[in-house]
């Protein structure tokens, strides 16, 4: 039996609040700690407790990150679950499971290893009763140190992390996983070919969730106001928020520089973000589809009256509630004209952890250099999922807060200016901020129809002229977007384009396509709409395009349908949207079952 090393997927199924994602978070640092690189997927319901999730972690020697189909380690505690679980070992897989549960183990093609950990956390003294169903959870951790390689000190280094240095928690829990791995020691035979040994291919990287990574950016771009509602799966990020704000806004007079305010509702909350950025503060809220829905009305007043905000949604299975845990990249279409009547939006799109941080910042300055909300789409796969990822790097630019008149630049003007008046030809006018002293600066901000001096009117000539401006101003956006990502492939002729967390899975299959297709790829990723020229380039470069995207309407291919009608022929939609994160599999094989009826 040849050995599989560094390479292959281990799922845990427990139950929900059964306090198995200490254990499961132990696995993944431990192997990131080994320098191997990987990846953890956390599958759980929307309930608080009881019903079965799934954490699958992918060690890849190749540094394939996204989500794998196929599952070679499967762990079980939970018997309801307990056939689902054996049927998903692939064949000549491994199966751990706890000896309590009573089910029949017909399978002859994988190994099979029951493990008693009810009794081996029973006879450990050093776990209090209370403690034994939660710590349990580290004996199968100590079970896989022993068969697969999984290192002991890189474990106790990822239990050091997670409580922090406190060394009663990480001394109970680091002695159930000796408990394990000493029982697996003396009563296990390996019968399986799966191993992990050490490599150097994680130096210089760090493990992060796209919401903190987007809080940290949120809190670096000078956030002074954050309103927010709790929705699965953006409260995180709001979470986070609060808890590094107080780190690193501290001044010494133990004053605060900001306001976190947990808001009644999302309408609320994009109301007070649109009054804190009307007054002049960098305003940010956060939120899912439903509660994006709510925004709708507000989001529109921020267009129309140009006030700067920024909204983060992460997105998750709509319409209505949905699969509120379960991923998706399905309200581009929504974000892109929220508000009714003429409306449309900036919305930026991060693909990776990295850009969570730089697009937390950027957005600030964006918003106000082009006076909109920004809206910022990632979801719940890059959000609450941990990725690896270049550590963050501080904003080396000076924060750009656009066009405002102070009281010097009134002085100067002696009057001459309006706030919707588009001075410089570009749809941006200059405004000015609640406490200016200069008699000048008053104007009224109103979402209903006014002219170039913030006056009331319903003069049709007034109005169209102003949303004329807007849809300029919207053009004069793209020199302050993110441009697209391009991978090239020598040779190649055929394009693929997508956004957001797709990417991982998308360059795994582009490696699929090529060694066992001989089909060869461009691939751009989007990363912001309005959509730059590149991405008009890039189409027109390829007699075919395939649009990747997790959703089942194509979001994205209609929109670049609508943007370059001349090349609809070459686009060729391939959406999948099952509420699971992209994996390589369904991106190869959507790719040449359309490919084959080209």
């Amino acid at each position: 039996m040849d050995k599989v090393i560094n390479d292959f997927s281990i799922t845990v199924g427990t139950k929900n609040g059964s306090g198995s994602s200490t254990a499961n978070n132990t696995i993944l640092r431990a192997i990131f700690k080994m320098g191997i690189p990987v990846s953890g997927k956390n599958l759980f319901p929307s309930n608080i407790q009881g019903l079965p999730t799934w954490y699958t972690i992918r060690a890849s020697k190749d540094g394939f990150l996204a989500r794998r189909e196929e599952q070679e380690i499967v762990v079980t505690l939970n018997p309801d679950s307990f056939l689902r679980d054996l049927a998903s070992v692939a064949p000549g897989g491994a199966f751990y499971y706890a000896d309590d549960i009573r089910l029949p183990v017909n399978r002859t093609d994988i190994a099979i290893y029951p493990l008693p950990v009810k009794k081996l956390v029973k006879d450990d003294a050093n776990i209090p009763g209370d403690f034994r169903d939660l710590v349990g959870n580290m004996i199968y951790v100590g079970v896989l140190c022993h068969m697969i390689g999984l290192d002991f000190e890189a474990v106790h280094a990822a239990l050091n992390f997670h409580f922090k240095g406190k060394q009663k928690p990480i001394d109970m829990n680091f002695g159930a996983v000796k408990a394990g791995a000493e029982w697996a020691k003396a009563n296990l035979a390996k019968k399986d070919p799966y191993y992990l040994e050490p490599m150097d291919k994680t130096e210089g990287l760090i493990m992060a969730d796209g919401n903190t990574a987007a809080a940290i950016g949120t809190i670096f771009g000078g956030a002074q106001f954050v309103a927010w509602y709790p929705i699965t799966p953006a409260s995180s990020l709001a979470e986070a928020i609060n808890d590094y704000m107080p780190m690193l806004r501290k001044r010494e007079d133990g004053k605060h520089t900001y306001a976190v305010v947990q808001a009644e509702d999302e309408l609320a909350a994009i109301g007070m973000t649109v009054g804190a950025g009307w007054s002049g503060l960098r305003a940010m809220t956060s939120t899912s589809g439903p509660g994006l829905s709510l925004m709708t009305e507000f989001a529109g007043l921020a267009y129309y009256a140009e006030v700067p905000i920024v909204v983060w949604d992460v997105q998750r299975i709509g319409p209505s509630t949905g699969l509120p845990t379960r991923t998706s990249q399905a309200d581009l279409s929504f974000a892109l004209t929220m508000g009714h009547g003429d409306s449309e939006s900036i919305v930026l799109l991060p693909g990776n952890v990295n850009e969570c941080f730089d697009f937390g910042w950027q957005s600030f300055d964006i918003a106000e250099r082009v006076q909109a909300p920004i809206f910022v789409l990632s979801d719940l796969d890059m959000g609450m999922n941990q990725w690896m990822s270049k550590p963050f790097e501080y904003p080396k630019t000076p924060m750009d807060r656009g066009k405002i008149l102070w009281e010097k630049d009134l002085e100067e003007l002696k009057g001459n200016w309006g706030r919707y008046l588009d001075k410089e030809a570009d749809g941006i006018p200059y405004r000015t901020l609640p406490g200016n002293k200069h008699p000048l600066s008053a104007y009224f901000t109103r979402g209903t129809g006014h002219d170039e001096y913030a006056k009331y009117t319903e003069d049709s000539a007034t109005f169209q002229r102003n949303m004329e401006r807007l849809k300029k101003k919207y053009e004069t956006a793209k020199r302050f977007l993110p441009k697209p990502v391009v991978h090239r492939k020598q040779g190649a002729q055929i394009g693929i384009i997508a956004y957001g967390s797709t990417e991982a899975a998308i360059n795994e299959a582009r490696v699929h396509l090529e060694r066992d297709h001989g089909m060869q790829t461009n691939f751009l990723r989007v990363r912001a709409v309005p959509l730059a020229a590149e991405v008009e380039e890039f189409v027109g470069e390829h007699e075919q395009v395939y649009v990747v995207e997790m959703n089942r309407d194509g979001q994205l291919y209609q929109a670049l349908s609508l943007a370059y009608p001349q090349y609809v022929a070459r686009l060729i939609s391939v959406a999948h949207g099952d509420g699971m994160p992209a994996s390589a599999r369904w991106v190869r094989e959507g790719i040449l079952a359309k490919a084959a009826n080209t």
